[in-house]
This record gives structure tokens, sequence and C-alpha cells, in this order.
């Protein structure tokens, strides 16, 4: 695989939009402590002045480089829709408000707030979507462990953010350990956080998940979506 640093893509990113560029913003696992080498990839927010389609063009070698280093292309967005979307997308807001790292221009956070109802129905909407994604993945996966343990390793990254966004719901401070995380989820909405721990392990290859494993850890994982979701239905009409 190619590699690309970041101080690399900021110098060819800069070079690429010129005075169009005006923030370039680290955000996820690897501004939190998470990132883990050769498994994790980068995840960075690019703010343009003004966006079109020779802009987007301009940068396209350098989004081609990066991603065959391994990394998903930039979220690209102009400064203003940038101020105009936080009840848009309310659990990626939070996240990247709280788990960033400015690589290069001025922080863009000033008066960038999420709604707390806004976030709910996000994460109710995310996490009824993680549940029949993974429900689907069990059927074809049938009693392979290998394809189990896959399953769960790809949706891990996903159910993090669900479990950050359900604490900030909370009022709380998601821990920046996904092991502790987890447990305090599922203290709070009442299911079994030891499949997300096993997950954890296994991604980060403490503890890798065998064929014999896999299926009792995956029907684990999923009660406790099941679970967390009937919990965030409650949330809800509680009000």
């Amino acid at each position: 695989m190619a590699t690309m640093t970041l101080d690399d893509l900021v110098t060819q990113l800069r070079a690429a939009y010129g005075a169009r560029l005006d923030s370039v913003v680290l955000f996820g696992s690897a501004a939190a402590g998470e990132h883990i080498p050769k498994r994790s990839d980068y995840n960075v927010l690019l703010l343009l002045k003004e966006i079109d389609a020779s802009a987007l063009a301009s940068a396209s070698a350098v989004a081609r480089a990066w991603s065959d280093a391994g990394n998903p292309p930039p979220m690209t967005m102009t400064v203003d829709e940038w101020r105009g979307s936080a009840d848009v997308f309310p659990m990626e807001y939070a996240d990247i408000l709280e788990r960033h790292k400015v690589l290069f221009g001025t922080p863009p956070f000033d008066g960038i707030t999420v709604s707390k109802q806004d976030l709910r129905l996000q994460l109710e909407h995310q996490a009824m979507g993680k549940l029949l994604q993974l429900r689907q993945g069990a059927l074809l996966a049938g009693t392979d462990g290998k394809r189990q343990a896959e399953l769960i390793a790809a949706s891990l990254s996903t159910m993090m953010v669900l479990f950050r966004a359900v604490l900030r719901l909370n009022g709380e401070t998601p821990d920046t350990d996904n092991a502790a995380l987890a447990q305090r989820v599922g203290a709070l909405a009442g299911f079994d956080a030891a499949p997300f721990v096993r997950a954890v392990q296994h991604v980060r290859g403490e503890r890798k998940l065998d064929a014999n494993d896999a299926g009792g850890a995956l029907t684990g994982y999923i009660a406790g979506i099941e679970r967390l979701q009937r919990y965030l239905d409650g949330y809800g009409a509680s009000g």
C-alpha cells in the first residue's frame, strides 16, 4: 500500500486548492488516541471557501493518492455548508467537535452547536439501520465463523460512533477507550457489553476471535444492539 502522511496531504491540498482552502481538520480515532496502525484510517474534514467541478478536479490526484494509502477521501464542504449542517449530521458534528485536530487554517468550530433533539433522532435512525444491516450480514454469514468475525469487525467503528452519541445524549463525555465506552453504554442501556469489549479486543489484535468464538459473539453483539434500539425508542417516548 502506498504511503502518504497527514503532512503530505495538507501540503498537496494547499497546492491544489490555493486560496480556496480554508481549513483541514483531522477527526475521529486518530485525533482521540484510538488509531490502530495499519488497521485504522484517517478521517479528514476539508473546508473550502467555494466548491465547483474544477475545484474538485484539481485535487483529484491528491484524493486518489490518499485513498491508495488506505484512507477515505476527505469529507469536503464549503464553509457555509459546514456552518449550516449541524442539524443534518448531529452525530458526526458532535464527534468532530469533541475529537479533532486542526491541521491547517482557522479552527471552524465557533458557534457550532448540536441540538439534543436532532442528535436523538439521528441516533435512533442510525441504530435501527445498523441493526438491520447486521441481521442481513448474519443471514449471509450463516455459521461461517470467519465471516461472522469479519462482520463484527467491520461494524465496530460505527457502533462506537453510536455509543458516543448515546452518552452525549445523556450529558456525559464519552471515554476515549472503546472498551470502557462499550461498558458504560451497556450499563446505561441495559445490555451485556462483553461482546462489544470482545470486538474491541479483536480489532486491536489483543485477543482475536476464532471460528469457534465468533458465532456466540455475533449473537450477543446483535442482542446488545436490539436492546440499545429499545432503549432509544423509550428515550424518545419519554421526551
